[in-house]
Parts: C-alpha cells; sequence; structure tokens
C-alpha cells in the first residue's frame, strides 16, 4: 500500500474514533434502504473581501481618578474589579483640616452675615434722614459705601464657604459614571498630594475597537465603512467606523475605531480581537461549521457519494461567516457535504481514501 493511501485510512479511521475500527467502517456501510444523507452541494458564492487586522477593545468612557485635595488614604470601598454604580463612594481621605477650614469659612460668613445686617439697617435710617433733609449727602455717601463693602464681604464668606465644602467633598472620591474598577493605585494609609493617581475606572456600557490600518487602504475604509469583529466563534458588526485624519509618524499608519453595540457580553477593555474590513467582493467557498470534525489535529468533511456512501475530506479553512466558515482549500464545487457528521462517519466507504488536496 502506498504512504498516501496508508496515510489516508489512518486519518479516516482517526476521525471514526480509533486506528484499530478501521475494519469496523466496512460494516458500518449504508444499507439500501438507509434514508438519503443530507448535504449541501458546495460551490462559490459572491462575497465581501476583507482585510483583517488585530485590533484592542477600549472602553470609551474611561478614566484615572486623581486626588484633588492633599490627605491620608483612610478607607478604600472599592477594588479592582468591582462593579460600581455611577457616584459610588470607592475611597476617602482625612479630611481634619479640610473640616477645619470650612468651620472657619462659615463661621467668617455668619459674622459678615452679621455684619451686613447692621450696616443695611443703618443705610436705611440714613437714607431716611436724608430725604427729609435732616442729614448732609456726605452722611448718606459714607452709609452706601459701609453698605457696599458688607455685601461684597459677605458675598466673599459665601464663596469661601462654597469653596470649602467643595475641598472636604474632595476627600471622598466617588465614581464618575457606572463601570468596573480597573486599577487601585494607592494603599490605606498612604499620603497624597492634589494630581496623584487614586482609580481606575472603566465603563463597560460603550465599548470600541481600535486598529491601525495602511495608508493604501484608508480611502477604501473610509468610502465603505463596514467592519467586524471577529472573538470566540462569534461575529460582531460595527456599529461606526471612524478613520481618524491623521497618521501615525512613527509606522505611518491610520487610526480606526470601531464603535460596538450596547450590551455586548465578553467583551473587556484590552481583549484583542480579530477585526475585518470589507474592501469589495470575492468569490468564497462556504460549509456549516457543524458539517466540520476535527480529530487529532485533522479538520475535515465528509463527502457524500452518488451510491450514499462518505469519504473522509481533509479541508484548509478560513474564517468564519456566521455560521459558516470559508474552506480555501480541499473542496471542488458541485461535490456535497454531509451536515451531520455523525451519520456520515457510520457510513464510510471501505477503507475510505482522502480525495483532493486541503494544502
Amino acid at each position: 500500500m502506498s504512504r498516501r493511501a496508508v496515510l489516508s485510512v489512518a486519518l479516516a479511521c482517526t476521525a471514526a474514533g480509533a486506528l484499530a475500527a478501521c475494519s469496523a467502517h466496512h460494516e458500518a456501510s449504508p444499507r439500501a434502504s438507509a434514508p438519503p444523507l443530507a448535504a449541501v452541494r458546495v460551490g462559490f458564492e459572491r462575497g465581501a473581501a476583507e482585510q483583517r487586522f488585530d485590533g484592542i477593545v477600549q472602553a470609551v468612557d474611561r478614566a484615572t481618578l486623581t486626588a484633588q485635595t492633599s490627605g491620608r488614604v483612610t478607607a478604600v470601598y472599592h477594588d479592582v474589579d468591582d462593579s460600581v454604580p455611577a457616584g459610588a463612594l470607592l475611597m476617602r481621605l482625612h479630611a481634619t483640616i479640610q473640616q477645619a477650614g470650612l468651620g472657619q469659612a462659615r463661621a467668617a460668613l455668619r459674622a459678615a452675615q452679621a455684619r451686613a445686617t447692621e450696616v443695611q439697617t443703618r443705610y436705611r435710617r440714613i437714607r431716611h434722614l436724608y430725604d427729609q433733609q435732616v442729614v448732609p449727602k456726605a452722611d448718606l455717601d459714607q452709609v452706601t459705601a459701609a453698605r457696599d463693602a458688607a455685601v461684597a464681604e459677605l458675598n466673599s464668606a459665601r464663596a469661601a464657604v462654597a469653596s470649602a465644602a467643595q475641598g472636604v467633598d474632595y476627600t471622598e472620591i466617588r465614581a464618575p459614571y457606572a463601570g468596573v474598577i480597573t486599577r487601585r493605585l494607592v494603599q490605606v494609609g498612604e499620603a497624597v498630594a492634589p494630581g496623584t493617581p487614586l482609580l481606575g475606572v472603566a465603563s463597560l456600557h460603550a465599548l470600541r475597537v481600535v486598529v491601525n490600518i495602511p495608508q493604501s487602504l484608508t480611502d477604501t475604509v473610509r468610502r465603505i465603512g463596514e467592519a467586524r469583529i471577529y472573538l470566540d466563534g462569534q461575529t460582531i458588526r460595527a456599529a461606526h467606523v471612524t478613520v481618524f485624519p491623521e497618521a501615525s509618524p512613527q509606522s505611518n499608519t491610520f487610526t480606526v475605531h470601531l464603535a460596538l453595540p450596547a450590551g455586548l457580553k465578553g467583551l473587556y477593555p484590552g481583549m484583542v480581537v480579530r477585526v475585518a474590513f470589507d474592501t469589495g467582493e470575492q468569490a468564497q467557498m462556504l460549509v456549516p461549521q457543524s458539517a466540520v470534525v476535527r480529530r487529532s489535529g485533522v479538520t475535515a468533511v465528509y463527502l457524500v457519494q452518488s451510491d450514499g456512501q462518505t469519504l473522509l475530506q481533509q479541508v484548509r479553512l478560513g474564517e468564519p461567516v456566521g455560521a459558516q466558515v470559508e474552506v480555501l482549500a480541499g473542496l471542488e464545487p458541485g461535490e456535497q457535504v454531509a451536515l451531520d457528521p455523525l451519520e456520515a462517519m457510520r457510513r464510510l466507504a471501505p477503507f475510505p481514501v482522502i480525495t483532493g488536496s486541503a494544502q
């Protein structure tokens, strides 16, 4: 027996479960009364031509929260991988100094209010006397200036209270939007200053894929505006394609943002995904993914013969297209591929031979 025949028999035996079962294939040949085996006739179809690249998933809304006041970290309420709602308290800083400043500002405000009340009362009295021509204009001018100064002082005191209250609020680090904690950069007890990075937060509600494409494709991608993301057997169509109008000076590539539909599961910032851009049309040969068998590193399909028997045919596959997958080599137009690999295995012809080539 030739080397190719030996390899063919071994491959068929592996698909059935073990080499020792080869002798059983002849006995498993279909009987005359067996119903026809469901199959699909393959051929070339017009499909979208693609250019594929690797892309990185990013959160549209992501931020590194930094300290906006000085203090010591007293508590951390959420850590990495925690999902938090908008406004959730994430971290607290020691607020003694800020609270003291707020108390001083409030005391100054009360004093300014009392001063403004006193000056306003005096102004009304002098104004009444001036209207009766009892006091000179100089007295009215003096009390008017005092009133205006008191009002300005009161407004300044109110602003100081608002600023001090904001300083206290800065000691409570809250989530700017609903999302997940991606990083924690400080520990409890650590002293921080304004600008110190504290936590990383990312929203998983809106995601995008960032990919770099060569200059030669930018016009086509911008004109067609269609792209797909392949991940773990699923195909996701981009909601929107944005091509940046400026190339990277280091790589001479253009950055493209692919907006993803909301509510996707299994996608997280930083993941690498396969991105396909439509660039026109091409001929494709497709078979259902359920018709493909993978045994011991071999990828194959079962061909249905005119007599109802089957042969195992090794194939080389491309990328999935929905519930189908592209066949790059191993099949010829017009051949019939069994839709039920298990039933096809039972109907293997005696001493099955692998036809064609998948190379």
